[in-house]
């Protein structure tokens, strides 16, 4: 969905620089920040190079690259050195190396070269950088016990689901089956044209219960049609009864885990309707997570319904790592930590301040927060998180100190934390577009544009242009727009 083209004309024996910048909040997933590269030279490179530089606050405890194309010579070719706050990583394969085989003039080279890499976290659990006014918190504990997790999954089996699909989400659930920690307690339902449970109630991730629920999998057949709205009132049912006969742990963190490549087609099939029903369904019980599977699943539909119930959609990707791609998802979700997490800044002058309240932090993730300081008369920053659990942490930063230091280090570039600020409002905004309507959605829209345009965002609301010019010609213009995220349901959106 992001490709875009340009073409140039070179002369002969010419030296040309395509030099490309972008920015990009880096996430922690897994323990981890990940710098996912794309190399597709589609040709024998004589003087291929890529050097990575990170510059880090906190001491940096690993760094690593792989690459899914990578021989045994080609990592010989990767040279990593890291000390202390920084670290440089240069991928320098030559030529001869690059081949597929001696005499080949095919390149090895062609897949994501993916550096991965993490701080030391100090006791304070994360750190403040402020520029010119504006403060960025990072919170990320680092030794803690995760939370019991209850979950419903909901699968579905309708005949668009026959053949690779299937398939591939029996082999993804067989792995996230084997990873469910004994604490937990989970549920199976499938779907087509009716529901189908696994068990009527929730049940603790035994062994044997492991085993059953591999079984039941393993004998899901795709036939019939879609009956969405069924499926999901019958797993917050579910989560509903195991808390009142209280199975569940009295502190833990209920979730439904929703798949689905189509459309309803059975039972109720107006999708405003079954919004309506989910959410009175779900509210309070769990949060729900929409995976929606292949290019024909309404997207849209999935996304709006998962925000309204506290969670998130992912498209899974069919290829040939579609299995892997529901793991990964999981394991975003499958460790909470904590519970109901503010993070809260006490008698200062705030403004715009981004989101600060949270469902759930989960293990190995991290929560960012920021907004402008509107009294450049302050010399400390305080900074506390409230949990609803026995933990709290309290993190000050003196802002003149953090301003010399960042300054001898060289690790702040030009006004980045107000640049992170409007990217992370704008991407706030953007969610509260797809999950309100009316005049909420359309002030929504209208602030995200604002900022887009102010900051030079390439948005869903906005489009890159770019200007190309050669010597003697008149400058020409390229607009490179998204494209638009099919949808059957909401056309409020297809004039954007």
């Amino acid at each position: 969905m992001e490709n875009f083209r340009i073409s140039v004309n070179v002369g002969a024996r010419a030296a040309v620089i395509f030099r490309l910048t972008y920015e990009e909040l880096l996430k922690r997933y897994h323990g981890t920040y990940q710098l996912q590269l794309k190399v597709k030279p589609k040709q024998l490179v004589e003087h291929f190079q890529i050097t990575v530089d990170i510059v880090e606050l906190q001491s940096i405890s690993f760094v690593n690259a792989i690459g899914g194309f990578m021989t045994n010579e080609l990592m010989d070719t990767v040279h990593i050195n890291h000390n202390g706050n920084k670290a440089r990583i240069v991928f320098r394969p030559t030529l001869e190396q690059q081949r597929k085989c001696p005499m080949c003039t095919e390149t090895l080279l062609d897949g994501d070269f993916v550096v991965k890499y993490d701080v030391n976290r100090e006791a304070t659990a994360g750190n403040i950088q402020i520029v010119n006014g504006y403060f960025v918190h990072y919170f990320a504990p680092s030794t803690l016990e995760r939370v019991p997790k209850n979950v419903v999954f909901v699968i579905d089996a309708s005949q668009s689901m026959a053949g690779s699909k299937i398939k591939q989400m029996y082999e993804a659930f067989i792995k996230i089956l084997s990873d469910l920690p004994d604490e937990d307690h989970f549920g199976i339902l499938k779907f087509s044209g009716r529901v189908v449970k696994w068990t009527d109630a929730l049940v603790k991730a035994t062994p044997d219960n492991i085993q059953s629920a591999k079984e039941f999998v393993s004998n899901i057949m795709a036939q019939g049609g879609t009956n969405i709205n069924s499926a999901l009132l019958s797993a917050a049912e579910m989560l509903k009864l195991g808390q009142e006969a209280e199975i569940l742990p009295q502190i833990s963190a209920s979730s439904i885990i929703f798949l689905s490549d189509g459309e309803p087609t059975i039972g109720e099939t107006n999708i405003q309707v079954i919004m309506k029903n989910v959410k009175e369904a779900v509210d309070g019980v769990a949060t729900l997570y929409s995976l929606g599977f292949g290019n024909d699943v309404d997207y849209s539909f999935l996304e709006k319904m998962s925000l309204e119930n506290g969670g998130l959609a992912r498209r899974i990707y069919i290829d040939a790592d579609s299995a892997l791609q529901l793991q990964d998802f999981y394991k975003e979700v499958a460790h909470p930590v904590l519970l109901d997490v503010t993070l809260q800044y006490p008698n200062l002058p705030i403004s715009g301040l981004t989101q600060n309240s949270f469902k759930y932090y989960y293990q190995g993730s991290e929560i960012v927060v920021a907004g402008h300081l509107d009294n450049n008369d302050i010399d400390v920053l305080v900074a506390e998180v409230a949990v609803n659990d026995p933990f709290s942490v309290r993190v000050e930063t003196n802002i003149e100190d953090d301003k010399m230091v960042k300054t001898e280090q060289g690790y702040i570039y030009g006004d980045f934390t107000e640049r992170l600020w409007a990217y992370l409002t704008i991407d706030q905004l953007l969610t509260k577009r797809i999950s309100s309507d009316g005049e909420l959605k359309e002030n929504s829209i209208e602030e995200a544009l604002r900022l887009s345009l102010k900051y030079g965002f390439v948005t869903p609301l906005t489009s890159m242009v770019i200007t190309t010019s050669e010597e003697g010609d008149d400058p020409k213009i390229i607009v490179a727009e998204k494209p638009k995220e099919k949808s059957k349901f909401f056309s409020g959106d297809s004039d954007l």
